[in-house]
């Protein structure tokens, strides 16, 4: 134990560089978390709308005649918080947000979890990532 607060005495901006490290590794980790639960990838989004997921697509309303995803649902990101129960689907359904490239998606599922919905995901990356996938979307 002596020798290990030597060691600290002697080098203390290397002793420095490998607390921040670990710091910075541990962030990471933990922010690599908190995003594999509350985003999907656009495979487990299909396998989620298979067994009955709704798909809300917070874009704007001429975005979304555009293009969307099948049987999605148009609530602009606005209207979400605005309202807490724009939705209006039971809290224990499964919900998908999607927006342009998935950043106001994640605010959106956010916002409805705060509102009581317990299963809410976006879909990461979004419509370009939908596409990119060569998913379908209709128009």
């Amino acid at each position: 134990m002596d020798q290990i607060i030597e060691f600290v005495g002697h080098h203390p901006l290397i002793v420095a560089g490998i607390v921040a490290a670990w710091s910075a590794v541990m962030f990471y980790e933990l922010r690599l978390r908190s995003l594999g639960t509350t985003h999907v990838s656009t495979a487990d989004a299909v396998r989620l709308i298979n067994k009955g997921a709704l798909v809300i697509d917070v874009r704007k309303p001429d975005e979304f005649a555009a293009g969307h995803i099948v049987n999605a649902r148009n609530v602009a990101l606005d209207r979400l918080q605005q309202d807490d129960d724009a939705v209006g689907k039971k809290k224990d359904k499964i919900l998908l947000t999607v927006c342009d490239t998935g950043n106001h998606a994640g605010r959106a599922a956010g916002l409805l979890r705060k509102s009581g919905y317990e299963n809410v995901f976006s879909i990461k990356g979004g419509l370009v990532g939908w596409r990119a996938d060569n998913l379908p979307v209709v128009k």
